[in-house]
């Protein structure tokens, strides 16, 4: 008996991921930041703290902070839907007498001018319904309640969710997964899944799903690669890399290391100290770059490569699968990605090296399929 009523109770639970406890944490560390910060400054400028508004600015918080990749928890949505909804909220606290009768509308009109605008913010419900409970303060405000608290409040929380979710190297707002060399899908997306193609799958739906489409393609385009790498079978990193690598030391003179971009007639190259752990990468853009500054008085000088080398380097372990390399090589124009193992250089991966290998790959599926 037990043990069927736990079942009810499991499918009542929603399909959500289930985050460690460092990142839950984390999700409320941020919203006491943003509504502390956004209620001090608050304070600071107008010299009054409205607490019967903390509110709805903590259920916006939930959004911002926990789940900001939620198309519900964009700036569009958290401003102009708490906007919306502050409009909507002080019309019915003005016209319509019975509470009940006002903050019943205010929530419904609410609703609908959100959904119409495309700035669908659950919180914004509650200050529909606080314009209307605000009493006389709300009153005697009118519809300055829509500038403050509510435009105030949301873009001070709004600006802190960016600053802090971007902190913890989350992307806020949500962006789309656009071809950054022209207006056409990514040379991914041309032959598998393209945006034109979730938009109209979407269009299907009835109704309103809490995923961007941007997210959903990302997650289809990741379910596929794993599927591709169960049908065939893959190289590793160290199948393909080269062994002989072309580098510079940390401490070699900035030209010096442009007379061998000279000689090997790349465009960057790995940077590495004298036991060849791998510290950086430099670019031959890079060395324009300084070579523009040193025309500079009033810039510094610098004589160095590890001074002006790029020190956050994509790398990957030999044992890894080259389809995991694939989107550094095909959505961000990589030349190489370097392998390293216990931090030292062994090897290079070039887009060559990509290229023949899955055209290998390509001829034995091939084969594959007449067999």
């Amino acid at each position: 008996m037990f043990n069927v009523k736990a079942d009810w109770l499991y499918k009542l639970k929603p399909n959500f991921k289930v985050l460690p406890l460092k990142e839950r944490l984390l999700c409320g560390l941020g919203a006491f930041i943003g509504l502390t910060l956004s209620s001090f400054i608050s304070w600071l400028a107008l010299g009054d703290l409205n607490a019967w508004y903390i509110a709805p600015m903590g259920a916006s918080s939930v959004l911002l902070f926990a789940v900001p990749a939620s198309p519900l928890a964009q700036p569009w949505n958290m401003v102009v839907g708490n906007s919306v909804a502050g409009v909507i909220g002080v019309t019915c606290a003005l016209f319509i007498p019975n509470l009940t009768e006002a903050f019943s509308v205010a929530v419904a009109l609410a609703i609908i001018l959100m959904m119409t605008t495309d700035s669908l913010h659950p919180p914004s419900g509650a200050v529909a319904i606080t314009a209307v409970l605000g009493g006389p303060a709300v009153r005697d405000l009118g519809y300055f309640f829509v500038l403050y608290p509510v435009m105030l409040n949301s873009l001070l929380l709004m600006f802190a969710a960016i600053a802090y979710n971007r902190a913890m190297g989350k992307t806020y707002p949500q962006k789309a997964q656009l071809n950054s060399r022209s207006a056409e899908p990514t040379p991914t997306q041309k032959v598998t899944i393209q945006p034109a193609d979730i938009q109209h799958a979407l269009a299907q739906q009835t109704q309103l799903l809490d995923i961007s489409q941007y997210d959903l393609q990302k997650i289809i385009l990741d379910a596929q690669v794993l599927a591709n790498a169960r049908a065939v079978n893959t190289f590793s990193c160290r199948d393909i890399m080269t062994q002989h690598v072309i580098s510079l030391r940390a401490e070699d003179d900035i030209q010096s290391a442009l007379e061998k971009f000279k000689q090997v007639n790349l465009m960057s190259l790995p940077v590495v100290t004298d036991l060849e752990r791998l510290v950086g990468t430099l670019a031959l853009s890079d060395v324009v770059e300084w070579f523009k500054r040193a025309a500079d008085p009033k810039a510094s000088w610098e004589e160095h490569v590890y001074q002006i080398m790029d020190h956050q380097v994509v790398t990957v372990q030999p044992d890894h699968p080259i389809q995991d390399l694939v989107p550094y090589f095909v959505e961000r124009s990589f030349n190489y990605i370097p392998v390293v193992e216990q931090q030292r250089l062994i090897g290079m991966i070039s887009r060559a090296d990509m290229i023949a290998a899955l055209n290998q790959q390509l001829i034995q599926m091939q084969s594959g399929q007449k067999l």
